[in-house]
């Protein structure tokens, strides 16, 4: 089976977040199963040197973005037995960041084209397309309705991923032709509330549509979560499924991390207790064993719940804990948590920046790791703290649902915290339960890291969901 995925970020190329680490894990796995993988990449600029003088030169050609003629250079690159496609167009890609502009929707109108016609120009016609987020959901729809008449073409499947339905692509209905080409009278389903809707052109066409967890693949169907595409997905419903992220278990293991401190593993944790000890002295606060010590790594914005978590910052900091953030967002949250961070400097700081290796520390160090997300698609923060025995807490909502088991006082069984009433009140019942387990039941508190460590979050194990789906697509 050939499978070309195409998406609009992809590590170790560039990413912003979590759509460039699935695209740069899930086509590695499932090329491990004997699918021949590609992958298709916008040829951004900024992508490093190193990986730059490696691409070859293919092919180049013009592609119409309605009455425009763009330049489309076609480049590749061959890694760890995966071929992967650039787009080259310095007018749409050469920019300091991937996405953020007022011409999005034309950047991404002329990178599905252009992969579109690359097929043909290249020899290259895949048994499936899998599409990712609303930057390649038009290629369904072109490959049916603008480009239905090349017959090699007419066998190609779709699968389209939605990673966070939040970002849909919307523009002026006036664009559909004018990057397109094509009529607006003859596809009224491309709009929505009299705009043209990239991901709900992607829904509607594609052959199945997919989310990042099974729970948030049901959330989306109800309107406080789908953001307006409620009703087109429970008419979509016989195509959409959920399958939960993975994490890269070469990167993320306590046992062979080089960019932690000590490492450890499930039958020997006192190593854990030495990059606990070595966080709290990186970040000024009092070296002690015996205080349960709360780990944030994460974007502060509104959607990952943070204004809950400050509603109740100063009565859970009255309490004998400690707590660490690493993170930037929005800035009235961001200068809250320095205001709480120079009040309590014994008890919280908050590192607002960006640190790789302090965000592995954070995991490796803490004992529990508190994510209290509004909506969470997936989410792969929690997953990477269990593996690092750092128990989380969680709000009972999308793929944090899906990974995380509620601590059971009766059955003394879990992987975590969660609350599934999404208020300050409850957020703090859960961060004060496990707060006063790790006190008091100190075997219990063990059998909880050690179950949560054991939790199977590899990509080899989804990667076989998505490898299920495609060959049920490429049979029909």
């Amino acid at each position: 089976m050939n499978v070309l995925y195409a998406a609009a970020e992809c590590a170790p190329f560039f990413k912003t977040g979590g759509l460039g680490d699935v695209a740069g894990a899930l086509p590695k796995e499932l090329a491990k199963k004997g699918t021949k993988m590609s992958v298709v990449l916008p040829y951004f600029t900024k992508m490093p040197e190193a990986f730059k003088i490696q691409c070859e030169d293919l092919t180049d050609f013009y592609v119409a973005v309605g009455w425009r003629q763009q330049y489309c250079g076609i480049k590749r690159f061959v890694m760890n037995d995966l071929t992967y496609y650039f787009i080259e167009n310095s007018y749409y890609f050469d920019r300091e960041n991937l996405y953020g502009y007022d011409d999005d929707g034309e950047r991404f109108a002329f990178f599905s084209s252009a992969i579109v016609e690359m097929l043909e120009k290249i020899n290259y016609i895949p048994d499936l397309i899998h599409i990712n987020d609303f930057h390649t959901a038009m290629i369904p729809f072109l490959l049916k309705e603008k480009y239905q008449w090349i017959e090699a073409y007419q066998t190609i499947n779709t699968v389209l991923t939605i990673h966070n339905i939040e970002f849909q692509g919307i523009y002026s209905r006036e664009l559909l032709p004018d990057y397109f080409g094509i009529a607006l009278d003859n596809y009224s389903a491309a709009y929505f509330r009299e705009d043209l809707n990239y991901l709900k052109m992607g829904i509607l066409y594609a052959d199945r549509v997919n989310t990042v967890s099974p729970s948030y693949s049901e959330e989306i169907k109800t309107p406080d979560f789908g953001f307006g595409l409620d009703a087109i997905l429970r008419t979509e419903q016989d195509k959409l499924s959920g399958i939960i992220n993975g994490i890269d278990y070469d990167m993320n293991n306590p046992e062979t991390d080089q960019s932690i401190p000590v490492n450890f593993s499930i039958n020997e944790l006192s190593g854990k207790k030495k990059n606990k000890q070595v966080l709290q002295e990186k970040m000024g606060l009092p070296i002690r064993e015996d205080v349960p010590l709360i780990g944030v790594v994460s974007r502060l914005t509104v959607q990952k719940g943070f204004p809950l978590m400050l509603e109740e910052l100063a009565k859970l900091l009255e309490k004998d804990v400690q707590l660490v953030l690493l993170g930037t967002g929005d800035p009235g949250i961001e200068n809250s948590f320095n205001h709480f961070s120079q009040q309590y400097e014994t008890k919280f700081k908050a590192n607002i920046t960006f640190d790789v290796d302090l965000a592995q520390l954070i995991y490796a160090g803490s004992d529990l790791f508190l994510m209290p997300s509004a909506t969470e698609p997936c989410g792969l923060s929690q997953m990477i703290a269990m593996r690092y025995g750092t128990l989380p807490i969680v709000h009972e909502i999308g793929g944090l649902k899906d990974t995380v088991t509620p601590f059971n006082p009766v059955t003394k069984e879990g992987t975590g915290f969660g609350f599934s009433e999404f208020s300050s009140y409850y957020l703090l019942y859960s961060t004060n339960m496990a707060i006063d387990l790790y006190f008091k039941e100190p075997k219990t508190w063990e059998h909880l890291m050690k179950t949560a460590m054991t939790q199977d979050f590899s990509w080899e194990k989804s990667s076989q969901l998505y490898l299920h789906l495609y060959q049920e697509l490429v049979r029909l």
